[in-house]
């Protein structure tokens, strides 16, 4: 944060005449939001409410980070986001609402996103970094880049009609993310939102949890929620406090670290998570991308089975020509029909269930079967683009 506070206008001190009156912000405190700097990484479920109450709280310079483009099924729980920005990048969208939320603030954008490669050089010009992003790569990313450059992350998770809040900040005494999760779960192994479903307005909940922790770290103000997760559920409704203590043997802060620092060189997915090489399992790989799915089609259509294990009303959405539909549910009782001797390419939203049935299929003596990682909905942003998303 800058040592010089920037002086406020009349009409920012009527705007923020709220915040004035409080004790624990004040003119102050005001203008300590206003000379601070606070990145927001997604601007999807979780970045939106985070990133329109900061920008409303007058948080000087508001960072968003986001590679992705607004999609319709989006638009129910990312609220920077309206119907007419559909197909937009969604940092050109949050951009232009948080502009019309706050004219007096300062919006950068990020549109490649973070990676490896950029990680640590975009956080170090920033005080505090809220995560919004929904899939284990990007918070381990995020994590490691918020450690090394000693700043407090604000972190978020949902999952159908739950969410958590927590800040991991190891060097004021509390854990890191690798501190309960040492290393990620095998692919596809935890349903996301996309696989799972979530309640839009739950993501408002959480969101905006973040952005009152991110103002309490700016003031320095009340407890912030280092070593503790708040749990909330929607269906009790409820809150539950959980005590995080930091692992003496955590793989990043512990005492003995083992995560390597980001290698700039290596290769990065689409999500900015560096690759491996794909292995071979026997002769047919485990996990196959959608281009190379597509080139398994066509070129040997006589003996490769495409299997959407979707539900019947995904596939009145989308669907891709060719492909047998198979609900997972019903997979066990269809062992006997599928075909041993054929290259079968499991199919679904985003990967998660056809990589459960693949593993399911491989243990019931079917060698030559694949998942199609990223399912229908990498399908249609990088093989159909006029296919129909959700």
């Amino acid at each position: 944060m800058s040592a010089t506070l920037p002086t406020l206008s009349p009409a920012e001190l009527t705007r923020y005449s709220r915040h004035l009156l409080l004790n624990e912000v004040g003119l102050e405190g005001q203008r300590k939001l206003a000379a601070a700097r606070v990145l927001v990484v997604g601007a999807g479920g979780l970045g939106s409410p985070a990133a329109l109450y900061l920008a409303a709280a007058g948080i000087g310079t508001l960072g968003i980070a986001d590679f992705d483009r607004v999609a319709a099924h989006n638009l129910p729980r990312q609220l920077l986001h309206e119907d007419d920005s559909v197909g937009e990048a969604k940092v050109v969208s949050a951009a232009r609402r948080l502009h019309t939320t706050n004219p007096f603030i300062n919006v950068v954008t990020h549109p490649e996103g973070i990676t490896p490669q950029n990680a640590t050089r975009i956080f170090e010009n920033y005080d505090v970094i809220v995560d919004g992003t929904d899939n284990f790569s990007s918070r381990y990313l995020n994590n490691d880049a918020a450690f090394q450059t000693r700043k407090p992350l604000i972190y978020g998770s949902l999952f159908k009609f739950e969410g958590q809040v927590t800040v991991f900040d190891p060097n004021h005494g509390a854990p890191c993310y690798r501190c309960l999760f040492p290393a990620p779960p095998p692919a596809g192994s935890v349903p996301g939102c996309g696989e799972a479903g979530i309640l839009g307005v739950v993501c408002g909940v959480i969101g905006s949890l973040q952005a009152v922790e991110a103002i309490k770290l700016v003031l320095g103000i009340g407890e912030p929620l280092r070593g503790r997760l708040l749990v909330y559920d929607s269906l009790t409704p409820s809150f539950q406090t959980l005590i995080l203590r930091r692992d003496p043997q955590c793989p990043l802060c512990g005492e003995h670290p083992s995560v390597p620092a980001f290698d700039s060189s290596a290769p990065q997915s689409p999500t900015g998570v560096a690759v491996t090489p794909a292995t071979m399992i026997e002769r047919y790989p485990l996990e196959m991308s959608v281009t190379d799915a597509k080139r398994q089609i066509d070129a040997s259509p006589q003996t490769t089975v495409l299997i959407d294990v979707r539900e019947p009303y995904e596939l009145e959405i989308c669907r891709i020509e060719g492909a047998t539909p198979i609900p997972m549910r019903q997979i066990p009782e269809q062992l006997v029909a599928l075909p041993k001797d054929k290259h079968l390419l499991i199919l679904c939203h985003r990967g998660g269930r056809s990589r459960r049935v693949t593993e399911y299929l491989r243990t019931q003596h079917f060698e030559a079967v694949s998942n199609v990682s990223g399912g229908i909905d990498a399908w249609a942003e990088e093989i159909d683009p006029d296919m129909r998303r959700y």
